[in-house]
């Protein structure tokens, strides 16, 4: 408890608590594991995290990856990557795997679902032109599909393309045979994804730690 109450008073934790939803705890037990990745560094790189074995076999790891490095994901108006990370942009990126608190409202529930929307959506917009384009959709679905080793590369990348197309039905309805199709917009992918809960399904579990248990823990005690 002693250790809590000291973390507690130091106010570079009592912000990321405020700006993350993390626990004094969870901020304490991240950070531990933020010095094992970065080898006691104040800074990570991408390197560190290419080396975590649960990551290894993720076929969309270079996808996971990049989002810790993308500049849109860190609570702010920028764009681009950068080389290395902060504890707290590393902080921010997790929190976007944090479980809602019951006690949200709907309006509060609602913002935390388009912002782990708007977290999966800029992990596929790779060129960070806006949309998801076919080419980018294909590159996630034949990744998916052809490294579980029932697939070859040509039938997953024919999945992939049948898949986009009927992506495209949902979110444009009838299409002309000239008409191009360009990618998935943003409004485009909520309304594809508007009847899966992502807020309690969205966690992380190659960090060796599990944060829907993890924010489980302690998750009442932030406001």
């Amino acid at each position: 408890m002693g250790a809590l109450q000291s973390l507690s008073d130091e106010p570079e934790y009592r912000e990321l608590a405020e700006k993350t939803g993390f626990s004094f705890e969870q901020i304490g037990i991240l950070h531990k594991r933020f010095k094992q990745l970065s080898h006691n560094e104040d800074m990570l790189r991408r390197a560190d995290l290419d080396t975590i074995p649960d990551l290894a076999c993720n076929p969309i790891r270079t996808q996971i990856i990049e989002a810790f490095f993308d500049k849109r994901n860190f609570h702010q108006n920028g764009d681009g990557t950068v080389e290395e990370i902060s504890f707290e942009e590393f902080l921010v990126v997790m929190s976007h795997f944090r479980p809602p608190a019951l006690n949200m409202t709907e309006e509060q529930r609602e913002k935390v679902r388009r912002e782990k929307l708007r977290f999966l959506f800029n992990m596929h917009d790779t060129d960070n032109d806006g949309t998801i384009t076919l080419e980018e959709y294909r590159h996630v679905v034949e990744e998916l599909l052809s490294r579980s080793g029932a697939l070859g590369k040509e039938t997953a990348k024919g999945i992939a393309d049948a898949a986009m197309l009927e992506v495209a039905s949902i979110s444009m309805g009838h299409m002309e045979p000239d008409e191009f199709y360009e990618g998935i917009t943003f409004e485009h992918f909520l309304k594809i994804l508007k009847d899966i809960e992502i807020e309690t399904k969205m966690n992380i579990r190659f960090l060796n730690m599990d944060t829907t248990t993890l924010c489980n823990r302690d998750s009442s005690s932030i406001r």
